[in-house]
């Protein structure tokens, strides 16, 4: 069966974020129309360059918030009119607090309730309310496909020692909202991958492990010493597995989450 995506109208959300940028270049490659919401409406220039050299898919840039809903309706409604209904979203938008936060450290107990709600609204039920708007024209159609962004720690609980390098005190935490949010985005793919799948929606769980990017040389060394493969991913890992779930390569898949970690909850 074809990855060929021509034709098909993708809505990446968190579009300007560094993995949101990774989607849609992935999807413009494959031929699609891509939507890319995201409270920065500017358009990245590593996609659009993409879209320019293809020929064969628009990409365009506008503004959205997953905690919103007013501006989702907005937004699907100038994607309609621009490209058509949706047919792929990407439902990526999320937020996470690496060491490098300013939000500042922790102890479990003390960790303020206002951030965990903010973690939860954005990851959790901003990707239901996102799938509630476009999501139900993809059932109402009768075709849609939706891969839900996950992660590692939707699975398995941080590692404390990965970060015991860190000096601080309190000491970095990893945000408990964050495997909470993640683990019910896997939750969600299942619940409307059985909503809707006799309407003709196909929905999955795509969890990425550690992507290399700027961590510190003691994290990555020790994040890669627990998994299988002897390294972190590589953004180009993911191109692959994504444009799987999005085509139909994956026809008759759904409810379903495929970990990319290179082994890492193996063990």
């Amino acid at each position: 069966m074809s990855t060929d995506l021509r034709g098909e109208v993708a809505v990446v959300t968190g579009a300007a974020g560094r993995l949101g940028r990774l989607w849609s270049q992935t999807l413009l490659a494959a031929g699609a129309n891509v939507v890319g919401l995201d409270l920065d409406e500017t358009p990245p220039k590593d996609v659009q360059e993409v879209a320019d050299r293809e020929g064969s898919g628009d990409y365009a840039a506008v503004w959205a918030d997953v905690t919103h809903r007013p501006s989702l309706e907005q937004s699907l409604r100038w994607c309609q009119d621009r490209f058509g209904a949706p047919t792929i979203l990407i439902n990526n938008a999320g937020i996470d607090q690496p060491p490098s936060s300013r939000v500042g450290n922790f102890y479990f107990e003390d960790v303020p309730e206002e951030l965990s709600a903010m973690t939860l609204d954005v990851n959790a039920i901003g990707a239901l309310r996102v799938c509630q708007v476009f999501g139900s024209v993809m059932a109402a159609q009768g075709r849609g496909v939706i891969v839900n962004i996950g992660s590692l720690y939707g699975s398995v609980a941080p590692y404390p020692p990965l970060y015991e390098h860190l000096a601080s005190d309190p000491p970095f935490l990893k945000p408990p909202a964050y495997g909470m949010s993640k683990a019910g985005v896997g939750a969600l793919s299942r619940y409307l991958a059985a909503l809707w799948g006799p309407r003709g929606v196909r929905v999955n769980t795509l969890s990425p492990g550690g992507v290399l990017g700027d961590q510190d040389p003691q994290f990555r060394e020790k994040f890669t010493d627990r998994v299988p493969m002897g390294r972190m991913a590589h953004p180009e890992d993911l191109s692959g597995p994504l444009l799987f779930l999005a085509s139909a390569q994956s026809s008759y898949v759904t409810g379903q989450e495929l970990l990319v970690d290179g082994g890492y909850t193996c063990w």
